[in-house]
C-alpha cells in the first residue's frame, strides 16, 4: 500500500474513532453524574483519554508520512512508533488509576462504608459503551492488520480496554441494582481484575516501540531469511556485516555483498541492484537498502 493511502487509512480510522469517544465521554459523564455512579463517571474519563491518544495518533502519523527531507534522511517513520508508544503509556496509566480506584473503593467496602446505589441510566450508558466500543476495537484491529499499523493496533486496544472497563461498570451496576447493597462490591473487583488485563496488554504493545527506538536489530530468522535472499542472487559470494533495524512501517538494511575482484564497477553495481530488487519484493517496496560491495580477498 502507498504511504498516502496507508496514511489516509489511519487517520479516517482513528476519526471514526474519535467522534464515538467524544460522543462517549459526554454521555458516559453525565451519566455518571445524573446516575450517581462513581464508576461511570471514571468510565467517562478513561473515554476521554482515548479521545486524546486519538488527537496524537492523527497528530504523529501525518508526520511519519512525510517521508524524506533534509533533516530526516530516514524519513519520519518513528513518529509513528513515538505515538505507538505514547499510546501504550497511556493505557499503563489508565490501568493503574483503574487498579487504585478499585482497591480503594474494596478498602471502603470492607472497612463497613456503604458504596452507593446508581441509577438505571448509568447502566445503560456502560451497556451502549460496551457494544460501540467492542465494534470498534474489530473494526480498527481489522485494518491495522491490513496496513501493518502498530499504532493503529495500539488504539484499538484502548478502544477495547474502553470496551472492559465499561463491562466492570455494568457489573457492579447491576449488581447493586438487581442484588442489593452488598453487591456493589462487584464493579471494583471486576475493575481490578480488567485494569490487569489492560497493563499486560499495553506493555506488550510497548515493547516493541522500545526495542524499535532503541535501534534493536530485526528477529534472527528475518536476517537469516534477508543473507539467504542475498546468497541466492548470481554472483553473491558472501555476505556479511548486516545490520538491521524498524522504522517506522518500514525496515533499513545495512549489509556488504562480496563480489569476485574481476568485475567491473558496472557489474557489481547491478549485482546490488538485484539484491536489492529481491529484497523488496520479500519485505516490502519502501525499505531502505544501502549495499556495500567488497572484492573477495581469497580469489586474487
Amino acid at each position: 500500500m502507498e504511504t498516502k493511502d496507508r496514511e489516509k487509512s489511519i487517520i479516517r480510522t482513528t476519526i471514526i474513532g474519535s467522534i464515538v469517544n467524544i460522543i462517549l465521554t459526554v454521555g458516559k459523564i453525565a451519566a455518571g453524574i445524573f446516575g450517581h455512579s462513581a464508576a461511570m463517571l471514571a468510565d467517562g474519563v478513561h473515554s476521554l483519554s482515548d479521545f486524546i491518544s486519538d488527537v496524537v495518533v492523527i497528530v504523529c502519523v501525518r508526520i511519519s508520512s512525510k517521508g524524506k527531507d533534509t533533516d530526516h534522511k530516514y524519513g519520519h517513520g518513528k513518529y509513528e512508533t513515538m505515538a505507538t508508544l505514547f499510546v501504550s503509556l497511556l493505557l499503563i496509566i489508565v490501568g493503574v488509576e483503574m487498579l487504585t480506584s478499585g482497591i480503594s473503593s474494596i478498602r471502603q467496602h470492607l472497612n463497613g462504608e456503604n458504596l452507593q446505589v446508581p441509577e438505571k441510566i448509568a447502566l445503560w450508558a456502560a451497556l451502549c459503551s460496551i457494544l460501540l466500543k467492542e465494534i470498534l476495537y474489530h473494526y480498527t484491529a481489522k485494518v491495522s492488520r491490513a496496513i501493518n499499523s502498530p499504532v493503529l493496533l495500539a488504539n484499538a486496544w484502548h478502544h477495547r480496554s474502553d470496551a472492559l472497563s465499561s463491562i466492570g461498570s455494568a457489573a457492579g451496576i447491576s449488581g447493586a441494582i438487581f442484588l442489593g447493597d452488598k453487591w456493589v462490591v462487584l464493579d471494583p473487583i471486576v475493575c481490578c481484575l480488567i485494569s490487569i488485563a489492560i497493563m499486560v496488554a499495553a506493555v506488550r504493545m510497548a515493547i516493541p516501540s522500545l526495542n524499535e527506538l532503541l535501534e534493536v536489530s530485526l528477529p534472527e530468522e528475518m536476517e537469516n531469511e534477508m543473507i539467504q535472499i542475498a546468497l541466492n542472487v548470481e554472483g553473491v559470494e558472501d555476505i556479511h556485516e548486516l545490520k538491521t533495524r524498524r522504522n517506522g512501517p518500514s525496515i533499513i538494511i545495512d549489509a556488504h555483498l562480496v563480489v569476485a575482484p574481476t568485475l567491473t564497477i558496472v557489474e557489481a553495481h547491478n549485482i546490488s541492484t538485484q539484491v536489492e530488487r529481491e529484497l523488496r519484493k520479500r519485505f516490502g517496496e519502501d525499505i531502505q537498502v544501502l549495499i556495500h560491495q567488497e572484492p573477495d580477498e581469497s580469489a586474487e
